[in-house]
C-alpha cells in the first residue's frame, strides 16, 4: 500500500458559501470584466457587478417563486452565459442545483426530478421544456420563451437584504448541488456535494497546481457541459480566481469562437485533442504534406521529451523553429492563438499526445478525478509537469493505492454521499476513504498513474487479466477511428469492436478512390480494414502477447450520446455496447 498527501494551503472559513466569490468581488471591484458574452459576431463584456446584479435578481424571482432554503432547482440547457447566472441565483437563493444534460431521454429526466424532488426546473428550449412536462416536471421556465424576464418580474418587489439573508444562510456544509453520474452502469447516482467541496478545492487549486494558469484577468472559452463536474468546478475556480469565462454552446462553432474569443487556457477531454490532431494530419494527407506533417509531429515529441528530461540540443532547436513556421503555428492559430495550457481530464490523454502538443506549444496539463470527487483529485501543474501521468494530489487531498491496486482518495473534495442511496455510499467508503473503482499506480514523488478500471478488468478463459482501456485509447488514436471497445472476458483472447470517424473518413476515402461510399460499406472495404490493423498493430506493441488484440469487427454505426452508446461525458456504456452487439462479438469467435 502506498499513500501521498498534499497539504491544503489555503484555509476557508466553516461558513463560506461558493456565491460568496461574486458578492465579495462586486464589493471590491465592481467594474471589473468577469465574462464576454457572444452577440451576432463579437463579444461583449460584462462586469462582475453586472453579473452579482443579474444574480440577485433572478435569485429574487427563485424566492418570490416559493423556492425555500434546500430545495432543489434543475437545469437543463447547453453550456451559455444564463446556465452560469442561474447556477449561482439558486446558490444566492439558499437552494441546490440539479444539473440535467440537455441530451437526456423524457425516461432520464423523469428519474432525476423525482430522485432529486426537484421543485422547479428551467429548461433551454420549448422542446427541451415539452420533454420536462412528459417526465413529470411541474414549474418550468423556458429560456427561449422569456423565462428569465418571467423570472425577474416576479421578484422585482423583493428587497435585496432578503437574498443577503438566503445566500448567508448556508455555510460550507450544506449542498451546493446535486450532480448525477452519467450512468455507464445503471441508474444515475445523485452525488451530493456542498458549499465546502467547490470553495475549498476551488481556492486551494488556483494557490496552487494552477496558479500560473487560472491568473487574474486571463481567459477562458467553456464548451463543455456544465451539467458535468469538470465544467462545473472550473466555472467555480474562474469565479474565484478573476479569470474572464467565455461560454460556447454550439461545439459546431466553436473553431470560429475559439478564433474570436482567444483564450489563454482550454478546458477539455482527450477526445478534442485527438480530432484536433487527426485533423490536421488529414488536412495535410489532402496538401501532400503527409511527410512533412509526421516529421514535424515527430520533432514535437522529441522536443517535448528533451525538454522534460533535460535540455534539448542545437540541431533539435533548429527543426523545431522550422516547423514552428510551418506546421505548429497554424494549430495555435486554430484554437485562437493565445493558449498556452489545457486542462485535460475525463479519460486518459495518452503519452505520445501530450508530448506532441507540449511540443506545439500548448501544454496540456492533465488530471483525473470523478463527480464523487468534485473533478480533481490530482492534476499536473506548468512548473511540476510530468507528461504521461495525472499529476499530484491537489492542495487538501490524500492518495492511497490499495493492496489490490485500486486507488482511493480523502480529503476537502471528497462528496457526502448519494443522495436518498445509504447503501450504495456505504460501499463507496473504505475506513474514511473514497473507493473510485479506479486502478493506479504512485511514483515515489506522489505523481499517479491510471492503470485500468477495477470493474472493467477482462479476465480470458485463459485467465489473463486484461486492462482495455490503454488498448482502447492507443487505437483510437487512429485518425480513421473514432471508438474502440476491447472485449474478450471468458473468451479465449482478446478482440475489440472499432466505429469509423464519420469526418475523418470523408476526406481519406476520397484520397483513396472510395468517395460515395456509406460508412456500411466501409466497414467491409480492404483498404480501411488494412489501416484499422495498422492501429491494431501499433496498440499491440505496448502489450504482453497475451493482451494483444487479435481480432477486430469494424461497425457500420458509430457510438454517441444520441443513440446512447456514450454518456454525456462521452464515456463508452460498455455494458450496452456488449449487449446490443453481441452477435457481432459472437462473430469474432465463432
Amino acid at each position: 500500500m502506498r499513500e501521498f498527501a498534499v497539504p491544503a494551503l489555503v484555509e476557508v472559513p466553516a461558513g463560506a458559501g461558493v456565491s460568496d466569490a461574486v458578492f465579495d468581488r462586486a464589493a471590491r471591484n465592481p467594474g471589473q470584466i468577469a465574462f464576454r458574452r457572444r452577440k451576432d459576431d463579437s463579444w461583449f463584456p460584462v462586469t462582475i457587478g453586472d453579473f452579482k446584479n443579474e444574480v440577485v435578481r433572478a435569485a429574487k424571482g427563485l424566492i418570490a417563486s416559493g423556492i425555500e432554503p434546500g430545495d432543489r432547482v434543475a437545469i437543463i440547457s447547453r453550456t451559455r452565459y444564463e446556465w452560469t447566472v442561474l447556477d449561482y441565483a439558486i446558490w444566492a437563493a439558499g437552494a441546490v442545483t440539479v444539473p440535467i444534460y440537455e441530451t437526456s431521454s423524457v425516461e432520464q429526466i423523469s428519474w432525476i426530478i423525482e430522485d432529486s424532488g426537484a421543485r422547479a426546473v428551467f429548461a433551454e428550449t420549448d422542446a427541451l421544456r415539452t420533454s420536462v412536462q412528459q417526465a413529470g416536471g411541474t414549474q418550468i421556465w423556458s429560456l427561449e420563451s422569456g423565462g428569465m424576464a418571467e423570472l425577474v418580474e416576479t421578484g422585482e418587489q423583493l428587497g435585496d437584504a432578503k437574498v443577503q439573508e438566503r445566500r448567508t444562510s448556508r455555510t460550507g456544509a450544506d449542498l451546493a448541488t446535486l450532480i448525477y453520474t452519467s450512468g455507464t452502469t445503471g441508474r444515475p447516482k445523485g452525488c451530493e456535494l456542498t458549499h465546502a467541496n467547490f470553495t475549498e478545492l476551488a481556492r486551494n487549486v488556483a494557490a496552487g497546481p494552477l496558479t500560473e494558469v487560472v491568473v487574474n484577468g486571463s481567459s477562458t472559452l467553456l464548451f463543455l457541459p456544465l451539467a458535468h463536474v469538470f465544467a462545473r468546478a472550473i466555472q467555480v475556480v474562474c469565479l474565484e480566481a478573476g479569470v474572464i469565462l467565455g461560454h460556447s454552446p454550439n461545439i459546431t462553432d466553436l473553431l470560429p469562437d475559439l478564433a474570436s474569443f482567444q483564450p489563454d487556457f482550454l478546458l477539455a477531454v482527450p477526445r478534442v485533442f485527438e480530432k484536433v490532431y487527426n485533423g490536421a494530419e488529414q488536412k495535410a494527407a489532402a496538401g501532400g504534406k503527409t511527410k512533412i506533417f509526421h516529421a514535424a509531429a515527430d520533432v514535437a515529441i522529441a522536443y517535448s521529451r528533451a525538454r522534460q528530461d533535460g535540455r534539448p540540443g542545437i540541431g533539435l532547436k533548429a527543426k523545431h523553429a522550422v516547423f514552428d513556421k510551418l506546421v505548429y503555428g497554424k494549430l495555435r492559430e486554430a484554437v485562437g492563438g493565445r493558449v498556452r495550457y489545457s486542462v485535460s481530464g475525463g479519460a486518459a490523454l495518452g503519452e505520445r499526445l501530450g508530448h506532441f502538443f507540449d511540443g506545439v506549444g500548448i501544454t496540456i496539463l492533465e488530471g483525473y478525478g470523478l463527480t464523487e470527487t468534485t473533478a480533481p483529485i490530482t492534476v499536473n501543474s506548468p512548473s511540476a509537469l510530468r507528461i504521461g501521468t495525472v499529476g499530484r494530489p491537489v492542495p487538501g487531498v490524500s492518495v492511497r493505492i490499495a493492496d489490490d491496486g485500486e486507488i482511493l482518495a480523502q480529503g476537502i473534495n471528497i462528496f457526502d454521499g448519494y443522495w436518498n442511496n445509504e447503501t450504495a455510499t456505504k460501499e463507496s467508503f473504505e475506513d474514511g476513504w473514497f473507493r473510485t473503482g479506479d486502478l493506479g499506480s504512485l511514483d515515489d514523488d506522489g505523481y499517479l498513474r491510471i492503470t485500468g478500471r477495477k470493474k472493467e478488468i477482462l479476465v480470458t478463459a485463459g485467465g489473463k487479466n486484461v486492462a482495455p482501456a490503454p488498448l482502447e485509447d492507443l487505437v483510437r488514436a487512429h485518425p480513421l477511428v473514432s471508438q474502440c471497445l476491447v472485449v474478450g472476458d471468458g473468451r479465449p483472447f482478446i478482440a475489440a469492436l472499432v466505429t469509423l470517424d464519420a469526418e475523418a473518413i470523408v476526406a481519406w476515402q476520397e484520397a483513396n478512390g472510395l468517395a460515395g461510399r456509406s460508412v456500411a460499406e466501409l466497414a467491409a472495404e480492404p483498404l480501411v480494414i488494412a489501416e484499422i490493423d495498422k492501429a491494431v498493430a501499433a496498440a499491440n506493441v505496448s502489450v504482453s502477447h497475451a493482451e494483444q488484440i487479435k481480432k477486430v469487427r469494424i461497425l457500420a454505426t458509430d457510438f454517441t450520446v444520441e443513440n446512447e452508446y456514450l454518456t454525456p461525458s462521452l464515456k463508452v456504456k460498455r455494458n450496452v455496447v456488449v449487449r446490443d452487439f453481441a452477435a457481432d462479438v459472437d462473430a469474432i469467435y465463432g
